[in-house]
């Protein structure tokens, strides 16, 4: 791997933007000519003699002409100091798979007519191509970049394998090419039957891969998404793929016809060149644009029937084309199915308590987020989080800036009135472009037919906005059981306290969620309250004893009560992740849940980090932005995206997270331990220190980040002195301490003593609690090794619920190379 500032030639490197099978890819500024471009550089070995060499030379050459603008340019091709090297055009934006969301979890369909833009921009690329005897061969999103303007740049033509004669493929058999012709490349899921079955290949295998590519940007999924390679490649040469239109029923029919072209098992059966399908695809473009933009138009024959009417017949047309044309309640796609604008990402804002009294609060919130849940389960929506909306609640703001800050398309404002056992919902529809109500309706149920209610809301709202939902989505809705009213109310209790954070809420809030139970045994959601509950009060340094096991049971008995339900999923994969570390199970829990809910931030929260710890990176970025995209004005998840980057070497960009989620809350003291851990390793201890001292005057329980910079800022005695302070135990505040007492004497099944859990020390200040991870951290820091693998045993023993993360936190990356450390992640059945 290259470092910042290493040459090649002209060209110095700025930073890593990628890497895999074909080599690794660089930002680099060239010299001679002021600007920046991508650099490839070549395993080694690619290129095996001088005829290979040469033989590649002339292909980059042929590539370097294909000078259109929708393929990256091939600028030069390079050798330096054994380093064999591609130069190419640098597009800066993101690729389609980071857009897409693919291969993590959740990545909806794209609307149709930017499948069509950028399907056509990506088959004139291809024709362009194909014309010069190139073929691309490896046609996947994460091969086509999207610019600033968002249009598309096909990446890594320079992998491609040019058309070659017969006798040229015999002699590619002997030499040891880029593309190795007569061997198989490309990447598994976009490869054509005639590149599985290693036959020769055409034009008609980079149609197949773009049909493959419509497919995903159209439905949100693959053609095909079997786990095995061997299940996958039966699946592509012999199963014909689910047809798109019923994973996505609002994708037209001649978008379908294109696609299912394209992905024909035969070649014969393919489009036969790129341009045939090109003139397709913008004829679809064109019907698309005139359906969505034309104006209104009186229906024919419709002139000789208002001259018939007369005076009075025309002054009540007058008046009917007028309210058509500002559509007042949505009248013009009533009366003539003109849709308004397209609405994909919608915000539910806090809902307004209309029986003026403070003590239904919690009522309200749990109406509010039941709302945001229901609409969750919609696939084709993007649904903004609660918690990134509770910063609305009395705003002055006006519903557009609101919308621009949420990066929605459209905002619900609505109220609750409850009356004894009877509860109405107000909802009204607003476009956030245009700031025009589109739809407003009133909702009554009986309390214990509430959740019947919200799904009525979900649904009113789909049809209104004329999104389609799935057979799976529809049973989803409609599955909404009666339920116990006072174990309800027990239940959205509990829930309220919890989201208050605080030991308080948290004691209240399981004192609740088990009295629901208690109230109503058959009923899934106080269950899965319950284990989501005690999985944030036990997400820290050492859980109480029982706690998770408790949150498990509870997890298990929602399942068992309801399979589809994603909080219960979520709940599940969190205890598999943190404290039972079964990776496969935690994973399957993650996918799970988002499929039961698409946009359950809960599930969202732990994925991006099980990523991260199975060393995809670039997947467990996309999943933190898609996170923050779903929360973008809730820190936390800005603060971790900050985490992802600089795990992925990308300092900057991890700043530039941390200080914005600084700008939505200043104190909060993860982001200044993250933002202070990343200014000490780049050498800027007085920032790092500022940071880490605020940390720790806010929690002393933090204060361990500013022994890791005294540690590097080589005030080692400064950081030994916090190292002696931590060793001793941070006393914990009166409730909290309670809470872990409480879960001891549950767990020894005692009444009166309570036991000290283990990674506890109880002594005159009360209970204190250890921290092995951040003791570990300082002693790394200050390079005393044996100090820092004792702490991590300790950790290990405790199960401390950060430890799967050790092989990808950066502060232990001295550590890597010793074989205790390879001891750890083997006991943790960590995947190598």
């Amino acid at each position: 791997m290259l470092k910042p500032g290493a040459k090649l030639s002209h060209y110095t490197i700025v930073s890593q933007i990628g890497a895999g099978g074909m080599g690794e890819v660089y930002r680099a500024h060239d010299e001679h000519l002021n600007r920046d471009v991508a650099v490839k550089v070549l395993p080694a070995g690619t290129l095996g003699d001088e005829q290979a060499r040469k033989r590649f030379r002339r292909e980059a050459e042929t590539l370097s002409k294909l000078n259109h603008p929708h393929i990256a340019t091939v600028h030069d091709f390079d050798t330096q100091d054994g380093v064999d090297f591609l130069v190419m055009e640098y597009v800066p934006g993101e690729t389609l798979k980071e857009k897409l969301g693919k291969e993590t979890l959740g990545g909806g369909p794209l609307p149709e007519k930017d499948v069509t833009r950028l399907g056509l921009q990506i088959a004139e690329a291809l024709e362009a191509a194909h014309e010069k005897g190139v073929i691309h061969r490896d046609l996947k999103p994460g091969n086509v970049a999207l610019d600033e303007r968002g249009d598309a740049k096909v990446l890594d033509f320079g992998i491609a394998k040019l058309l070659r004669s017969k006798e040229e493929i015999a002699e590619a058999v002997t030499v040891d090419t880029l593309t190795k012709t007569a061997g198989m490349a490309g990447t598994l899921p976009y490869m054509s039957p005639e590149q599985l079955r290693s036959e020769e290949v055409d034009g008609r295998t980079d149609i197949y891969a773009l049909g493959t590519v419509l497919y995903e940007m159209a439905t949100g999924q693959r053609p095909f998404n079997e786990k095995q390679f061997t299940a996958m490649t039966d699946a592509i040469l012999h199963q014909p793929p689910v047809t798109p239109r019923a994973l996505h029923s609002r994708i037209s029919q001649e978008s379908e016809r294109i696609i299912l072209k394209c992905l024909e098992k035969d070649p014969e059966n393919r489009y036969q060149h790129a341009d045939e399908l090109a003139v397709d695809l913008r004829r679809l473009g064109t019907t698309t644009q005139t359906a969505a933009g034309a104006p209104w138009q009186a229906p024919p024959g419709s002139a000789r029937w208002v001259w018939r009417l007369g005076g009075v017949g025309l002054a009540v047309v007058a008046l009917l084309a007028v309210l058509v044309g500002l559509n007042v309640g949505g009248l013009r796609a009533r009366l003539f199915g003109v849709a308004p604008g397209e609405i994909t990402s919608i915000a539910v804002l806090p809902l307004d308590n209309m029986m003026g009294d403070t003590e239904q609060e919690y009522f309200v919130a749990g109406m509010h987020e039941a709302l945001i849940t229901e609409l969750s389960k919609i696939s084709a929506l993007k649904v903004i989080s609660r918690t990134s909306t509770l910063g609305y609640t009395d705003t002055d703001k006006s519903i557009s800036e609101i919308a621009r800050e949420l990066g929605v398309d459209a905002i619900i404002e609505g109220s609750v009135l409850r009356a004894e056992d009877t509860v109405r919902i107000t909802a009204q529809l607003i476009d956030g472009r245009t700031d025009r109500h589109l739809w407003a309706d009133n909702f009554d149920r009986e309390l214990e037919n509430i959740l019947a209610l919200h799904s009525d809301v979900a649904r009113a709202i789909a049809r209104e906005i004329q999104v389609t939902l799935t057979p799976e989505e529809e049973i989803r809705l409609a599955a909404a059981p009666p339920v116990h009213p006072e174990a309800y109310e027990a239940y959205l209790r509990g829930k309220f306290h919890a989201d208050q954070f605080t030991p308080e809420g948290f004691q209240t809030s399981f004192a609740y969620l088990r009295e629901a139970i208690d109230k109503d045994p058959t009923h899934p959601l106080p269950y899965a309250g319950l284990a989501l509950a005690l999985n944030m009060f036990g997400h820290g340094v050492a859980p109480p004893p029982g706690l998770f096991p408790e949150a498990k049971a509870a997890a298990l008995k929602a399942l068992e009560l309801d399979e589809n339900l994603a909080e219960a999923h979520a709940a599940l994969a969190e205890i598999k992740f943190v404290y039972e570390w079964d990776w496969a199970g935690a994973e399957e829990g993650f996918r799970r849940a988002v499929e039961a809910n698409p946009n359950v931030v809960e599930a969202r929260r732990w994925y991006p980090w099980y990523l991260l710890m199975v060393g995809r990176k670039d997947e467990a970025l996309a999943e933190a932005r898609r996170t923050k995209e779903l929360a973008p004005i809730t820190p936390i998840w800005t603060v971790w995206l900050g985490w992802f980057y600089w795990a992925a070497g990308e300092d900057e960009q991890a700043i530039n997270e941390v200080r914005q989620a600084l700008e939505l809350n200043p104190n909060i003291v993860a982001a200044l331990y993250t933002l202070g851990c990343i200014y000490a390793a780049k050498g800027m201890y007085e920032e790092a220190i500022a940071a880490h001292e605020k940390a720790a005057a806010i929690s002393p329980f933090w204060k361990w980040g500013l022994g890791i910079t005294y540690a590097l800022a080589g005030r080692k005695a400064d950081a030994r002195k916090i190292a002696a302070e931590l060793e001793k135990g941070t006393p914990l505040p009166p409730g909290l301490a309670e809470i872990v007492d409480d879960f001891a004497r549950r767990h020894a099944g005692s009444a009166k003593s309570a036991p000290t859990p283990k990674g506890y020390i109880r002594d005159t200040r009360g209970l204190a609690v250890l921290n092995p991870w951040g003791l570990a951290e300082i002693y790394t820091a200050l390079g005393e090794k044996d100090k820092a693998f004792k702490w991590l045993e300790a950790g290990l023993e405790q199960r401390q619920s950060w430890m799967p993360m050790i092989g990808e936190n950066p502060n232990f990356k001295p550590l890597r190379d010793d074989p205790r450390f390879q001891s750890l992640r083997r006991r943790m059945n960590l995947p190598e």
